[in-house]
C-alpha cells in the first residue's frame, strides 16, 4: 500500500501490550504516532522505545499518543519491556508501560504499510521492518511519513518539532522555515494577500529584499 500524505490512514485490528486495540478508536480524538522496530532485544530499538517513553510528557502536551510496532509477540514485548526500563532508568514501579507495543510477529502491518527494509535480512531470512514513522492527526489522516534504515536510530526531538509545526500551521496562516524550532520566527504563507497582513499578524511582517524583486519572503513572529 502507498500512502500519500492527506491520505485516510488505514484502520485495523492488532494484538498489543495493552490487549486487542482497533487503531481508530484506540487514537480517539488524538494525534498519534505509529513507528515501528525490526524486532525485539535488539539493541538500537531499545535504546529508541526508552527514548520514547521518556518523551511520553511532551507528546501528551500535545495531544500525541505515541504506539510501537515490532515484529514479534506480546508475550516477547512484555519480557523486552523490562530490558528497556532498565536501559533508559525509567520507573519500574508497577508493570505498565507508557504506550502500547503491537504484535506484528505475522508481518501483516509491515507489509501492509510498506514497511519492509530489504536490504536487511533477520536470522529467518526475511526481511526486517524498517524504522518508519507515521503522524496521524486527529481526523486519522496521514500527515508526516519517515523512513529510516533498521540500522539507523531515530531523533524523536526532531519528529516532536514536526509536530509542533504541523500543529502550529494548522490553525496559523504561517510556514516554518529550515532549522525552526518553537517560538522562532515563521515565514508568512504567499496565499496571505498584502492587504490581510495587518489584521492576521498584528505583531508586524517583514519582507525580504531580494534580487528578483519578488516580496514572497515575509517573516513575522511566531503567532501563539
Amino acid at each position: 500500500m502507498s500512502l500519500n500524505l492527506g491520505d485516510p490512514f488505514p484502520n485495523f485490528s492488532a494484538d498489543t501490550t495493552i490487549g486487542t486495540i482497533d487503531f481508530h478508536q484506540w487514537i480517539g480524538d488524538s494525534w498519534a504516532i505509529l513507528f515501528s522496530h525490526p524486532a525485539d532485544y535488539t539493541p538500537v530499538c531499545t535504546t529508541e522505545l526508552a527514548a520514547v517513553a521518556k518523551l511520553v510528557p511532551e507528546f501528551a502536551k500535545r495531544n500525541v499518543k505515541p504506539i510501537a510496532l515490532s515484529c514479534d509477540s506480546v508475550e516477547s514485548h512484555r519480557g523486552w519491556i523490562e530490558d528497556i526500563k532498565a536501559y533508559g532508568q525509567l520507573d519500574t514501579t508497577g508493570d505498565g508501560f507508557p504506550f502500547p507495543i503491537i504484535d506484528d510477529s505475522r508481518r501483516e502491518l509491515a507489509v501492509k504499510l510498506n514497511m519492509l527494509d530489504r536490504d536487511e535480512i533477520g536470522s529467518a531470512g526475511l526481511p526486517l521492518t524498517c524504522r518508519a514513522v507515521f503522524v496521524i492527526d486527529a481526523g486519522k489522516k496521514l500527515r508526516l511519513s519517515i523512513l529510516y534504515p533498521a540500522t539507523t536510530g531515530r531523533n524523536f526531538a526532531e519528529i516532536l518539532r514536526t509536530i509542533d509545526s504541523m500543529q502550529l500551521t494548522d490553525k496559523r496562516k504561517v510556514a516554518t522555515p529550515a532549522d525552526w524550532m518553537p517560538g522562532g520566527t515563521c515565514m508568512v504563507q504567499p496565499s496571505v494577500p498584502e492587504d490581510q497582513l495587518g489584521a492576521l499578524f498584528p505583531a508586524g511582517v517583514n519582507s525580504v529584499a531580494l534580487p528578483s524583486g519578488k516580496k514572497y519572503l515575509r517573516k513575522t513572529e511566531c503567532p501563539e
